[in-house]
């Protein structure tokens, strides 16, 4: 069962999705809070696995939460926000959000995204994908050329190993190396974060 936090500041939203949420098999809507006062008032004995976080928040935006107040290690957390712009799902993935999610999506998608960052996937909603798709990420012009090859071999989900293979042989202390560059200059903290920055076609 997966233990759920929902943090947004209007009770409306707060009560559709704990009703949408609670009503899957898996989920469990262990609290529903307005703000990051809340939040962390709660935190301690909800024993939450993931945490539905608001962008925008009284006092301060979510992402300064996540990045700033929550207590580590910390629980999952599925960034949602009603108007998605590239920069915000950026700001979120580069502060460690575990995914970003649209209140547009459907229940279904909005499930699917919870199950997704509980399993450790980074997890984007479809139109945050989209909206995603349409820029060239911060930082992509200034990987190498092998660098951008090694980004693309982390997209299709191969390991270091893997990627040193295809590469004609390289050392995996080498290709290691490639991807902290890459992570770092893409503004991200993981491989799959930087995964979903790849341009698409």
């Amino acid at each position: 069962m997966i233990r759920l936090v929902i943090v947004d500041d209007q009770a409306l939203v707060r009560e559709g999705m704990s009703l949408i949420l609670g009503a899957q098999p898996d989920i469990e809507v262990v609290a529903a809070v307005a703000d990051g006062p809340g939040l962390l008032a709660v935190l301690p004995e909800a024993r939450a696995d993931v945490i539905l976080l608001d962008l925008y928040l009284p006092g301060a935006d979510g992402i300064a939460l996540l990045r700033e107040h929550l207590p580590r290690p910390r629980p999952r957390v599925l960034m949602l926000t009603t108007v998605g712009r590239t920069s915000e799902i950026q700001r979120a993935l580069a502060a460690g959000a575990d995914g970003f999610v649209l209140k547009d999506a459907t229940g279904e998608e909005l499930a699917a995204a919870v199950r997704g960052v509980h399993g450790g996937v980074t997890t984007l909603s479809t139109s945050a994908s989209r909206l995603l798709a349409r820029v060239r990420p911060p930082g992509l012009d200034a990987l190498t050329p092998r660098e951008r090859e090694v980004l693309e071999l982390i997209a299709r989900g191969l390991s270091n190993q893997e990627i040193a293979a295809a590469l004609g042989g390289l050392a995996e202390r080498t290709v290691k190396a490639h991807v902290s560059n890459v992570l770092a200059k893409l503004g991200v903290r993981s491989r799959a974060q930087a995964a979903l920055l790849v341009p698409r076609d």
